[in-house]
C-alpha cells in the first residue's frame, strides 16, 4: 500500500456532493472517488423546526445519496449534510450578508453543536448505513468589526452557521470537543469504520 492510500479498499465510491471541502477530506485520507452532485430539492431548514439536528442531517444526507444512487447499478454512494445547532435552533448556510451577521453574532461567546449526517448506500444491494456525529464548538467573544470583516471576505456564504473552521474563522474557536473533521464536513474516523464494515461484508 502506498503512503497516500486509504487502508480500506472501496471499488467505486461516489460523492453525492459538490462540496470542495468534503472532496478534499476524502482525498486527504487516500480514498479515490467520483463526484456526482445530488439534484435533490432540500426542504428549507425551518421546515424542521421541531426536529433535532441529528435527525435532520441524517434525513437530508439520505435524500442526497438516494437521489444519486438511482443513477447507478453498482458503487457506494456517500451523501452528507452539516448543520449548526444553537439552543435548539438550526443554522444552515446564510442566504445573504445580513443573515451571516445574525448567525455569527448569535454564535459569539457560545458553545454550539456542529452536526453532520452521513448516508452510505450500496447501489447494487440497496444496503444503507446512516448516522450523525456531533462536535461541540466553543467560540470566543467576537467583535462586530471582525464579524463584518469576515463576512466581507466572502468565506461564510456556503458554510453552515456562516463559518468555516478550516479557514479564517479558526481564530474564532477557543476549543472543540469531538471530531474536528466533522466540523469541516465529514467525520473521517467513523466514515472509515463504516466503509470498512461495508467492505468486510462484501469479502
Amino acid at each position: 500500500m502506498q503512503a497516500n492510500e486509504c487502508p480500506v479498499r472501496i471499488p467505486h465510491l461516489i460523492l453525492a456532493s459538490a462540496s470542495p471541502r468534503r472532496a478534499a477530506l476524502l482525498s486527504q485520507i487516500g480514498v479515490t472517488y467520483d463526484i456526482h452532485p445530488s439534484d435533490a430539492v432540500e426542504p428549507p431548514h425551518n421546515a424542521y423546526a421541531n426536529k433535532p439536528a441529528s435527525e435532520v442531517t441524517q434525513e437530508l444526507a439520505l435524500l442526497k445519496s438516494s437521489s444519486v444512487a438511482q443513477h447507478y447499478d453498482n458503487g457506494l454512494i456517500i451523501g452528507a449534510d452539516t448543520l449548526v445547532a444553537l439552543d435548539g435552533k438550526l443554522l444552515g448556510k446564510p442566504t445573504d450578508g445580513a443573515e451571516a451577521l445574525a448567525m455569527l453574532t448569535a454564535l459569539s461567546n457560545t458553545c454550539h453543536q456542529v452536526v453532520t449526517g452521513v448516508a452510505l448506500i450500496d447501489a447494487s444491494s440497496g444496503r444503507e448505513q446512516v448516522w450523525a456525529e456531533t462536535t461541540q464548538v466553543y467560540f470566543r467573544k467576537l467583535q462586530n468589526t471582525e464579524i463584518t470583516a469576515y463576512i466581507e471576505s466572502g468565506e461564510p456564504s456556503d458554510k453552515a452557521g456562516a463559518y468555516g473552521i478550516q479557514g479564517r474563522a479558526a481564530a474564532f474557536v477557543r476549543r472543540i470537543e469531538g471530531c474536528y473533521f466533522n466540523v469541516v464536513g465529514l467525520p473521517l474516523a467513523s466514515l472509515v469504520e463504516y466503509l470498512s464494515d461495508f467492505q468486510s461484508k462484501e469479502d
